[in-house]
């Protein structure tokens, strides 16, 4: 199946490419069989999709936090997508696997929600990637094609400079104070894992209209993430933590303080239920291996 991955050359997308598969890229890089384009030019998206009979999607504006540019968001997330959507329709293509995220659904709290869960989106990122999978099934609709979405947690691993990445080298450093233990669970899934479910979602009967979140079956509290990081870091663990109060009190001084101190006092926990009980997808890496392999240095 000659498949087109577009962000080619970001996090996910470097995990997924293979023989066989066209990346597109903005300007050439020198993969094997690279397609130019850029998600905001039509014309490029149209000769990037003649012949391809599946496009998995991976490029997009990331959330740096909830005060990221709304505008770049909608462009990139929203009308990009458009853009490709209508060059695979009229190519003819057959499956788009869309890779969403959490945040197109309402926070759960302390619950743990699934791809049902009620309420709208809290976030300009959230807004943007859920207009992503409607415009989706807009396309799937009016062209015949056969749409797919992940929605994704957390994603980490080697090569990623997120959150939890930045979290452990603070703590490398003895930078980071030992969090309490709060109970809050959050899902977290390794980027090998998604790589799995976008190649099993490619191709399985099943998964053709179907939205599905990607994550560890197991999800952490802070306190476990911290003391999993000192593990793989090869520290001692610590018997102590900095109170919770602490830490709220000082989400009282900027918004951006607070919103780290949300991050590591909330919970975010979302169940992958469903891919497992439809295509049998259970993600494999654990915890303690994919800390390891995200801290290598290489």
């Amino acid at each position: 199946m000659t498949t087109l991955l577009t962000g080619a050359t970001g996090f996910i997308g470097r995990r997924l490419l293979a023989p066989g598969w066209l990346p597109l890229v903005r300007r050439p890089v020198g993969l094997a069989d690279e397609c130019v384009g850029d998600l905001l030019d039509p014309a490029s998206l149209a000769r990037a999709c003649e012949g391809v009979e599946a496009v998995a999607h991976c490029a997009g504006e990331v959330e740096a936090s909830r005060f990221a540019d709304a505008a770049q968001l909608w462009e990139v997330n929203v009308l990009g997508t458009q853009n490709l959507l209508e060059a695979a329709g009229h190519a003819g293509v057959r499956r788009v696997v869309l890779l969403s995220s959490v945040k197109t659904m309402a926070e759960p709290g302390r619950a743990c929600a699934d791809e049902n869960w009620a309420g709208e989106p809290q976030t300009a990122y959230g807004r943007s990637k859920r207009a992503a999978e409607e415009a989706l099934w807009e396309a799937s609709a009016r062209f015949g094609m056969e749409g797919v979405v992940l929605r994704l947690p957390l994603v980490y691993g080697r090569g990623n400079r997120g959150n939890l990445w930045r979290m452990a080298q603070l703590i490398r450093r003895r930078r980071f104070p030992p969090l309490p233990e709060v109970g809050n669970p959050r899902s977290l899934v390794h980027v090998d894992d998604v790589a799995a479910a976008v190649r099993l979602t490619l191709e399985h009967p099943a998964a053709a209209g179907r939205t599905y979140i990607v994550a560890d079956p197991q999800p952490y509290s802070s306190r476990e993430l911290y003391d999993a990081i000192r593990d793989a870091l090869g520290m001692a663990p610590v018997r102590w933590a900095l109170p919770a109060a602490v830490f709220r009190f000082a989400a009282r001084f900027s918004s951006r303080a607070e919103e780290i101190v949300d991050k590591l006092l909330g919970s975010a926990c979302y169940s992958p239920a469903r891919i497992e009980r439809e295509l049998g997808f259970r993600a494999r890496v654990g915890l303690a291996d994919g800390l390891r392999e995200m801290l290598e240095e290489k």
